[in-house]
């Protein structure tokens, strides 16, 4: 049986899928209300496969140092993965990450499918980035597979500048 191919990816200049979840605290957040209601103009949206796997520590990590020029430029990070609440509150809590961390985990991966980024055979998200602007609608992305690490530094140079 083989997997069925993923839906594609938001293009620049498409609107962003909608998305509802649950954050690392429990609370149920859209995609309406981050992007609503802070001084952030723009949401970056960075889904990961694993809490606590090497790639996406690192990764996370480089987030968390350019976190106060993302938020600076008008940026709120927003890291997505198919792992359940506590796993990312524990996670969260144990990296001291400053931005919040959605759970895709149920209906599981319902989230990375609609962006295009989810791995049906490996159950998980692929790296994917997106950055969507005050209206919902998709301004740059980048996805990547599983074990392919993103170039975070770029991210944030990137995000910042837009």
């Amino acid at each position: 049986m083989t997997s069925p191919a993923p839906s594609a990816s938001p293009q620049v200049g498409e609107r962003a899928p909608g998305l509802r979840a649950r954050t690392q605290h429990g609370e149920t957040v859209t995609l309406d209300d981050l992007l609503s209601g802070t001084d952030h103009a723009r949401v970056l949206l960075v889904f990961y496969p694993w809490a606590f796997s090497g790639i996406c520590t690192g990764e996370l990590g480089a987030l968390r140092a350019g976190h106060a020029e993302l938020a600076e430029a008008g940026v709120r990070v927003v890291a997505v993965s198919c792992d359940a609440m506590f796993t990312l509150r524990a996670f969260a809590e144990a990296e001291d990450l400053p931005f919040e961390l959605l759970s895709d985990h149920w209906p599981h991966g319902e989230i990375a499918r609609a962006y295009g980024v989810f791995d049906e055979e490996a159950g998980c998200a692929l790296r994917g980035s997106f950055l969507i602007d005050g209206s919902g609608t998709t301004t740059w992305s980048v996805v990547n597979g599983i074990g392919e690490a993103r170039d975070i530094v770029e991210h944030v140079r990137t995000a910042s500048a837009r």
